[in-house]
């Protein structure tokens, strides 16, 4: 992976880490994630005329891509409701580089070295560290998990789509407002039109997080062209260790050690990176 990629992608863990911290949509967890997806593929869709369509070849995973980006969702959002979101998030967020590390070996041809392993194993195992203290139920650990396999499928999926595609962002803006289509479908079918009525209220707040996350996953796929998948889904995941140092120095919140270690096994595992 190049300086430029690495610092692009960590550019990408921030913005996701941003858009976590300022999001206060005032909404049930359904609503949030429905007008995000609503506001990531009303932009894309803007910005979709600027780039080149995607080659014949990629539009199957460009469809893939967004049914999997939906399914995310829908699983996130069922996790929560079964465990706490400190403790379902880095199960769900960690455990996924490592499915696409052994997913990109087997399928992709993309083993990677010691070192690299090493540094996914860190990143991975920092992120999983951050969770809080107490089991999860089996009902919330089946979900966590069933969310992170949806992880690494859009993250294999994306990465494929958009080698093929011939353009990234082609790619990723046609993905997007898919997503976004299916997203308004399941929200339509599930709680008719109310469910957008009630988004009104939080359309400020979420335009701005919404900006933030297209930009941080966009970045994340135009990096899928340049590098490893397994290094650059490890490397963004690094978006908790900016989400502590956030909550840390401009919340004010107190953040404990178990964090703290956890942040700086993150920290290892980039400059691992980089080795």
């Amino acid at each position: 992976m190049s300086l430029a990629v690495f610092l692009a992608v960590l550019g990408a863990a921030m913005l996701h880490a941003g858009w976590n911290a300022v999001v206060k949509l005032g909404v049930d967890r359904f609503s949030s994630v429905l007008l995000l997806a609503l506001v990531q593929g009303g932009l894309a869709l803007l910005l979709a005329p600027l780039f080149p369509a995607p080659a014949p070849a990629a539009w199957p995973w460009v469809v893939a891509g967004s049914c999997l980006h939906t399914g995310y969702k829908l699983f996130l959002i069922r996790a929560y409701g079964q465990g706490d979101l400190s403790q379902v998030y880095p199960l769900a967020r960690g455990t996924a580089p490592l499915i696409v590390t052994v997913a990109g070996a087997l399928f992709l041809g993309e083993a990677p070295t010691p070192v690299r392993a090493a540094a996914v194993l860190a990143i991975a195992g920092g992120i999983m560290l951050m969770a809080g203290k107490g089991g999860l139920s089996r009902a919330a650990l089946a979900w966590a998990l069933g969310t992170a396999g949806f992880t690494a499928a859009y993250t294999m999926a994306d990465g494929v789509g958009a080698r093929l595609a011939g353009s990234a962002s082609g790619f990723a803006m046609w993905m997007f407002a898919l997503d976004g289509l299916l997203m308004l479908a399941v929200a339509l079918a599930t709680r008719g039109r109310a469910a957008v009525a009630a988004l009104a209220p939080a359309w400020r707040g979420g335009a701005s997080a919404g900006a933030m996350s297209l930009g941080s996953y966009w970045i994340a796929i135009w990096a899928f062209t340049q590098a490893p998948l397994a290094m650059v889904a490890a490397l963004r995941e690094t978006s908790v260790l900016f989400a502590l140092l956030i909550a840390f120095f401009l919340l004010k919140e107190r953040v404990a050690p178990r964090r703290w270690a956890a942040g700086a096994l993150i920290l290892a595992g980039i400059v691992l990176m980089r080795a």
